[in-house]
């Protein structure tokens, strides 16, 4: 038996606790069974009931076992003085709150049923559980919930967001950084440039930042990718002369270059192409985070990141290997991507930490101005019915697909909820 059943009828069918007899004396009937709590506290907060002629307001915990509540030590904590109602299967132990009151607890039968049509529904042999039952869904009702899971998406970014600012003392502009940093080494990369960034601090950056020879050698050096031969070119020579020189000055340390990865990438998005581009991007770019801050829409966001490499990798993809001239500009698509990644989640992050709504909702009206994203989750999504014109939904998409469906948490999806409500 798990307390999550329970919960779950509570929360979608309270109904069925109506004419329940508390106390052998009074029923129970439920006018609002409150909003569900997924962090500490009572299950359940601000629940209406009538019990017998008297309506009550207050929050409810559920339990299997009644003798849970003193296994929880909630009859040491002030913080669940305030419930009106425990419900359990099992009504094993009186139990009373921390001012000593006895809890008003009442038994109720566990829905077995409920459980029996979960595992069926959570064991199915397919891309998402409820694959066969979503496009049948598929509606008002469903945008409802993925403007619900966008939104989620981001608060989940945000606390990564925060942890990431704690750890740099509260910058958020180094956070920034180092999280841009990240997005510019794409997925197969992102690691190494990740620690690349936080490796190579900001402000030794903005010492130089008006010297776009020296960023690239502070950047290639701290990434261990510049080549020791000494038969190397005289742009490379000069980088490691440069970068030596760097790295004695600031005390740095370079990451290991095994970390890099180029086999199944397209030239254009090797880490050398990369670094180059992100290098004249802290170049060309002071107080990056509050421009991006004050950029008002995606054409102002692709000003800010359109930047192209050096002279020299226009003609190189690695170190010392001469190819046909090519202008290394990074393309719309991975701006696009950096912008989905770092830009808009620290926006919102930022709006929420600064009480500031107006750069929250323009973070949420870029997602929707972007395409929608193009990859096995969403075409996957598209075979079921699904559709997403734009950034905002193939985002709620992700979070329903990663946080739901991959994990198989049917009983707090609007959807699985719907096919169980359907099946019980």
């Amino acid at each position: 038996m798990h307390e999550e059943i329970v919960h779950f009828v509570w929360k979608h069918s309270p109904s069925l606790f109506n004419g329940i007899l508390l106390d052998d004396v009074e029923t129970l009937e439920v006018i609002s069974p409150g909003v569900h709590n997924s962090d500490s506290g009572p299950d359940f907060f601000n629940a209406k009931l009538r019990i017998g002629q008297t309506i009550w307001a207050g929050n409810i915990e559920i339990h299997i076992n009644a003798s849970d509540w003193d296994k929880h030590k909630h009859n040491t904590d002030p913080a669940f003085d305030s419930v009106i109602l425990h419900l359990v299967v099992n009504y094993d132990k009186e139990v009373h709150n921390s001012q000593g009151k006895k809890v008003l607890t009442v038994q109720v039968p566990y829905p077995d049923n409920l459980e029996w049509e979960l595992q069926r529904l959570v064991g199915q042999d397919s891309w998402i559980p409820c694959a066969q039952s979503l496009p049948s869904y598929n509606g008002l009702q469903l945008q409802m919930w993925l403007s619900s899971l966008a939104a989620e998406r981001l608060e989940q970014k945000t606390e990564q967001i925060k942890a990431l600012v704690n750890h740099f003392s509260g910058s958020w502009e180094e956070a920034f950084y180092v999280s841009m940093a990240r997005s510019f080494g794409l997925k197969i990369n992102a690691l190494p440039f990740e620690l690349l960034a936080k490796a190579t601090p900001l402000k030794y950056l903005a010492k130089i930042r008006d010297c776009l020879f020296s960023i690239e050698a502070m950047l290639f050096g701290q990434a261990g990718i510049l080549p020791s031969d000494e038969k190397a070119d005289d742009y490379t020579q000069r980088l490691v002369k440069e970068y030596s020189y760097h790295k004695a000055k600031f005390s740095l340390s370079p990451i290991p270059n095994h970390l890099w990865k180029f086999m199944r990438l397209r030239p254009m998005a090797f880490p050398t192409i990369r670094i180059a581009q992100f290098a004249m991007l802290i170049h060309s770019s002071s107080a990056l985070f509050s421009k991006c801050l004050e950029a008002t829409n995606l054409k102002q966001l692709h000003g800010l990141l359109k930047v192209k490499t050096s002279e020299y990798w226009h003609s190189h993809y690695t170190f010392g290997n001469e190819t046909s001239y090519r202008k290394k500009s990074i393309g719309l698509a991975t701006i696009d991507i950096i912008i989905l990644n770092t830009i808009i989640p620290f926006a919102f992050a930022y709006g929420i930490e600064r009480g500031n709504d107006a750069l929250k909702e323009k973070a949420l009206a870029l997602l929707e101005q972007m395409k929608p994203e193009k990859n096995s989750m969403t075409e996957g999504f598209l075979k079921l019915g699904v559709s997403a014109s734009n950034a905002y939904t193939t985002q709620a998409l992700a979070q329903l697909k990663n946080e739901y469906c991959d994990k198989r948490k049917c009983l707090y999806c609007q959807v699985g909820a719907n096919v169980l409500l359907k099946r019980v």
